[in-house]
């Protein structure tokens, strides 16, 4: 018994309740049927993979796509294919008609459909996604829905600006080096799809150099350790995202350059972390708080009312400490940008309590990065 119990004790009334509701609690245990097995219950929600491809085609998309259905019996979500080499798996036709179609589903994986249009001279080469089929998607992610990108979905589109900033940042893939063995190295472990990761996660893939970092305007989940590896031409340096996510235009987006290797896709701790970014982008798990990002506050201290006295005053300090924060993260500094957070965090609970929430969100991310980067080698 702690000291605070002494001081306010439990009343008798309240321990009797206490202990009646354990007891009914431990019986209903013991008398429970159990449960049928996951993948015998209903389904929860539906799941959209596109692996169609107009260029070259990445070996792993059968896999990836198998993995998913097979995720999806586990765990309670039904897996539509949309791809122009799987023909026993896929929906005749494009299921990009209208967002009001797409919103059946909770979230949509775009396992490496490569179109070929990394050729920025030629606009009028075909899209994976017609002008038609884009909208559709725009209105979908407008509207709340869901968006995976595993590995080569940011070798798509390339000539349709919106789908990179939908994967993240405007960062499209560059090349890559030959396939070898390195270190991604998490940066934020508290989020759904990285908790049940080592802080040093080695191995051997395919790793991506990428036309932009896009630390500014994602919430970077994994770096990539180029130390660790030889990264060739287009090496990133030190800063290397490698997996990262956003809240963008309303809906929730979850990208992974790692999973160019068909042994991915039997990898437990791989499928672990893929299965949860696909729970978070379909709301299954988490919330928007998991991935928000400097801009997405920014933006929400930009519309707070300042009429009032303490706004006047506040808002001002507030900006000043948000953007110190964020010119800390994007050069690594992230014990500095949580001192800043805190700060802001502090004040803006006089100002407008979810602009301080939002600001919990950062700085608890900035923590995380700060213990994860002390406690790898």
């Amino acid at each position: 018994m702690n000291d605070a119990t002494l001081r306010h004790p439990i009343p008798l009334v309240m321990r009797r309740l206490l202990i009646a509701v354990v007891a009914a609690t431990l019986l209903a245990t013991v008398f429970a049927v159990a449960p049928p097995p996951a993948q015998a219950q209903a389904e929860d929600y539906e799941v959209l993979v596109v692996g169609k491809t107009l260029g070259f085609r990445h070996s792993h998309i059968d896999e990836t796509t198998n993995a998913i259905i097979a995720l999806g019996e586990e765990h309670g979500f039904t897996v539509d294919v949309w791809d122009n080499r799987q023909p026993a798996l896929t929906l005749a036709t494009t299921p990009f008609t209208s967002a009001e179609d797409l919103a059946k589903y909770a979230t949509i994986v775009f396992v490496s459909p490569v179109d070929g249009t990394n050729n920025l001279n030629n606009p009028t080469r075909p899209r994976l996604l017609n002008d038609d089929e884009a909208a559709a998607l725009q209105g979908y992610i407008r509207a709340g829905g869901g968006f995976v990108g595993l590995h080569a979905a940011t070798d798509a589109m390339h000539t349709y600006p919106w789908y990179s900033e939908l994967t993240g940042g405007g960062a499209r893939f560059r090349n890559h080096p030959a396939q070898q063995t390195a270190t991604m190295r998490v940066e934020d472990p508290t989020h759904p799809s990285t908790e049940m990761l080592p802080l040093a996660w080695e191995r051997f893939d395919e790793w991506y150099n990428f036309t932009t970092n896009p630390r500014e305007d994602v919430h970077v989940l994994i770096t990539l350790d180029e130390s660790t590896y030889n990264p060739g031409f287009g090496a990133m340096g030190a800063d290397h995202p490698l997996a990262w996510c956003h809240n963008f235009e309303g809906g929730r987006s979850w990208y992974e350059a790692a999973g160019h290797v068909e042994a991915a896709y039997v990898d437990p701790t791989y499928l672990a972390h893929m299965l949860g970014g696909i729970e978070w982008t379909a709301g299954v798990v988490g919330d928007a708080g998991d991935c928000r990002t400097f801009n997405e506050v920014d933006a929400m201290l930009a519309s707070v009312d300042a009429g009032s006295r303490p706004a006047q005053v506040l808002v001002p300090k507030i900006q000043a400490r948000l953007d110190a924060a964020h010119a800390a993260e994007l050069a690594l500094d992230h014990a500095t940008s949580a001192e800043f957070l805190e700060s802001a965090q502090g004040m803006a609970h006089a100002v407008d309590t979810d602009l301080a929430h939002a600001l919990a969100d950062l700085w608890t991310w900035q923590e995380a990065a700060t213990a994860a980067t002390a406690g790898t080698p």
